[in-house]
């Protein structure tokens, strides 16, 4: 029997593209598997990199920050970005991973957020001093600005995440909300996803929020900032 064409079709796989950030973590790898690369080494600064690479100094970071992300490199102060010693294997396994993370899907990424915003909430509360709640208003204030001339308001939501993250005072919670905030927002959003009612709804969620971290209660901003991504 001939096959049909939608048999066929099931035979072939999708193309996938090499970002070339991922095509940067590979040579990264491949020198540090190789030993040319070792525990301590410096790498280049950006720029060099960009100009060796002849790509953009964004997909630079791109790369390093996911490198670093999963302990592949440091930066140290004052002595740039190095290679952190790891085996072979371990570093196999950890280029794997962090090669995929673009892959993650809706559900995976709302649910690792939902963790880890929710403790960064309560952090803030706890840690927040008065100069970074002001900041925190300050956010809040020009996010109710766009609300008000009916603008996206997209980027000001994102940037009241990450600046509760950053108050929470723990730099590894902060990367990880830093590297997977926007991954939410470009799955999940669009521009009919911010219609004026529905973003006056986040912009009161997060009136709540910024009152439980001005307030110094970690349970109530918890609390808070579980309601508002459950309504996400």
């Amino acid at each position: 029997m001939t096959p049909t064409s939608k048999e066929i079709l099931k035979n072939f796989k999708e193309i996938s593209l090499k970002k070339p950030s991922d095509q940067i973590v590979h040579q990264i790898r491949d020198l540090i598997s190789t030993g040319v690369l070792k525990a301590g080494d410096r790498l280049p600064s950006e720029r060099a990199l960009a100009d060796k690479f002849a790509v953009g100094r964004g997909h630079i970071r791109e790369a390093l920050k996911k490198l670093e992300l999963c302990g592949v490199l440091k930066t140290l102060p004052q002595s740039g970005t190095v290679v952190v010693g790891l085996g072979v294997e371990a570093l196999e396994g950890l280029i794997g991973n962090i090669l995929h993370f673009e892959k993650y899907d809706l559900v995976c990424l709302l649910e690792i957020r939902l963790i880890l915003e929710i403790n960064a909430a309560r952090l803030a509360a706890m840690r927040a001093t008065k100069a970074n709640v002001i900041e925190l208003i300050r956010v809040h204030e020009h996010f109710r600005k766009h609300v008000k001339n009916n603008d996206t308001a997209v980027a000001e939501d994102r940037l009241f995440h990450i600046k509760v993250a950053e108050f929470s005072k723990n730099t590894v919670l902060r990367s990880f909300i830093t590297i997977i905030t926007p991954e939410v927002f470009s799955v999940s959003n669009s521009p009919e996803a911010y219609r004026r009612d529905q973003a006056e709804l986040v912009l009161n969620e997060h009136e709540i929020i910024l009152q439980a971290i001005k307030q110094k209660d970690p349970e109530k901003a918890a609390k808070a900032m579980q309601g508002h991504l459950d309504k996400q």
